[in-house]
C-alpha cells in the first residue's frame, strides 16, 4: 500500500481518536442523482474531547441548495471502540451512527434508516486530508455527498 501523499494510496492512522482531534476545514457537495440538483456545504468541523472519553464533533457553516444559503450544524460523538485505534460513531442523541476503522487508512461503513441505505466510504489522504464519501439510495433517496476535511493551521 502506498502513501497517500503522493495521491496514490491510504494513510494509514493508527488511532481514529487522536488524528480526528482539534480543527477542520470543511467542503461538502451534495448532487441529487434522481433530480440533478447539485448543494455545496462550507465551514469547519472540530473535534473535542468528550468527559468519560472520545471526541464531540461539532460541524458549523453554510449550506446552498438551489441558489440558497442556510446556517447548517451538526454534531456526533465519535467514541473509543474494540480493537483500540477504532472509534463508534453515534449522533447527538447517542443513537448509533456508524463504526470507524482508519488504520489501512480507509474504511467502508453502512447505516440503514428507515427505507433508506448509506454507505459511506473513509478515505485518508495524508496527514492533514481525509474524505467521506456517502452514498445514499433509497425510495425518496439517491444522493451522493462527498466531503474533504482539510486540518486547520
Amino acid at each position: 500500500m502506498s502513501s497517500g501523499a503522493d495521491g496514490g494510496g491510504f494513510w494509514p492512522v493508527d488511532d481514529v481518536l487522536a488524528h480526528l482531534a482539534g480543527g477542520w476545514r470543511v467542503e461538502r457537495t451534495v448532487r441529487d442523482l434522481a433530480g440533478g440538483a447539485e448543494g455545496r456545504f462550507t465551514g469547519t468541523t472540530v473535534f473535542e474531547p468528550l468527559d468519560g472519553g472520545g471526541l464531540l464533533h461539532r460541524e458549523s457553516g453554510v449550506f446552498v441548495w438551489q441558489g440558497v444559503a442556510r446556517p447548517a450544524e451538526r454534531t456526533l460523538r465519535f467514541l473509543p471502540a474494540e480493537p483500540p485505534g477504532t472509534a463508534e460513531v453515534r449522533f447527538a442523541d447517542g443513537r448509533p451512527f456508524h463504526d470507524l476503522d482508519l488504520r489501512s487508512g480507509h474504511h467502508v461503513a453502512h447505516h440503514p434508516c428507515a427505507a433508506d441505505r448509506y454507505r459511506g466510504e473513509f478515505t485518508v489522504l495524508d496527514a492533514g486530508r481525509w474524505r467521506t464519501v456517502w452514498r445514499v439510495g433509497g425510495p425518496a433517496k439517491d444522493l451522493v455527498l462527498t466531503t474533504d476535511y482539510a486540518r486547520r493551521g
